[in-house]
């Protein structure tokens, strides 16, 4: 047997919270960071399904890996995430998550992560990085559709995207939350731009240049029927064919984009429309890298109505988490 190498380094993996995280990341630089590096880097990757294992009939265990085949991105990744949707009742997050990143060369780790925080980032960015190729420029009003973790971070993204927001109405069945985020956004003072609670999901969507929705719904909230014209509606919080933000009308009425083909047999608005015959697959018009690489054209005019569907990828996850360890690497000048 070969003697062990006592001189050899030991490798502590850098452990990112989410305070920290936070410190490392802007919306302006996260989302520059995804349009320029998904395009170059999406298609050297291997990223397996989603392993979504039931927990008990209500909550589910979530594995992401991804790793790169390329000599210039040397990272493997893989993010696992608990989803308890009845926390709400318990006052806690729903989701809690941890990412790990390797070097891909050595397998040696690198850093641990506050999955959830970056979670956050990276599905926020990724929506409001689709809304800067679908949604009108001249947009005024964003509803928001849940008030959880998450809608703050989405608020804040496509604020970024579309400066010419002036009013941001809320709506959650949990009233009290609602308001409560409502408060605190107005107590961050954001300049010229209003946020107020809506108390009737049917009368804000009527209104809403951009919907956002964020929700653990099995239930469509947003009716097809009530999205006037030139509308952007982002559907976020759907992720398995049981979940649904959306009736089949918004889908068809809809130019519709996802972020990946995950959406296709994951998420329940577009399941159920091709079970019901009401689009098919060949129907949906391109994905996120198609979108930023101009593969496929966005909007088309400020009548169309335009639909983004993400369930999230590890794609992105690990491009945010290779973003977020570098810029520390960086900042700490290591």
């Amino acid at each position: 047997m070969a003697a062990m190498n006592l001189n050899l380094p030991i490798i502590t993996p850098v452990y990112i919270d989410g305070s920290k995280l936070r410190s490392l990341i802007s919306y302006p630089s996260l989302l520059k960071h995804l349009q320029t590096t998904l395009p170059a880097i999406s298609t050297k990757m291997e990223s397996p399904i989603r392993h979504n294992h039931s927990v008990n009939q209500s909550s589910s265990l979530l594995l992401m890996p991804s790793w790169s085949q390329s000599d210039s991105f040397q990272y493997i990744g893989v993010k696992i995430v608990t989803t308890f949707p009845e926390n709400s009742s318990r006052n806690l997050p729903g989701v809690h998550a941890s990412y790990l990143l390797f070097d891909s060369l050595t397998g040696k780790p690198l850093s641990i992560m506050d999955g959830s925080e970056l979670t956050h980032w990276r599905t926020s960015c990724v929506s409001a990085l689709a809304s800067k190729y679908l949604s009108r420029n001249d947009v005024e009003v964003l509803v928001m559709i849940g008030a959880g973790s998450l809608a703050e971070y989405l608020i804040k993204a496509h604020l970024c995207v579309r400066p010419s927001l002036k009013r941001v109405i809320i709506w959650n069945r949990n009233g009290e939350k609602a308001v409560n985020l409502v408060k605190k956004l107005q107590e961050e003072g954001i300049s010229n731009v209003g946020f107020e609670y809506g108390e009737c999901v049917e009368e804000i969507v009527k209104v809403g240049d951009v919907i956002s929705c964020a929700t653990s719904s099995g239930k469509p909230i947003v009716k097809g029927v009530e999205l006037k014209e030139g509308v952007h509606l982002d559907l976020v919080g759907s992720f398995t064919p049981l979940m649904r933000e959306c009736d089949d009308e918004a889908i068809k009425r809809g130019k519709v984009f996802v972020d990946n083909e995950a959406a296709l047999v994951e998420a329940g608005e577009l399941v159920g429309a091709f079970s019901r015959g009401v689009i098919a697959k060949e129907e949906i018009c391109g994905s996120l890298v198609d979108l930023v690489t101009g593969k496929k054209n966005g909007r088309n005019g400020d009548k169309e109505i335009t639909v983004f569907k993400s369930v999230g990828s590890a794609v992105v996850d690990i491009v945010s988490a290779q973003f977020v360890y570098e810029t520390y690497l960086e900042k700490n000048n290591i």
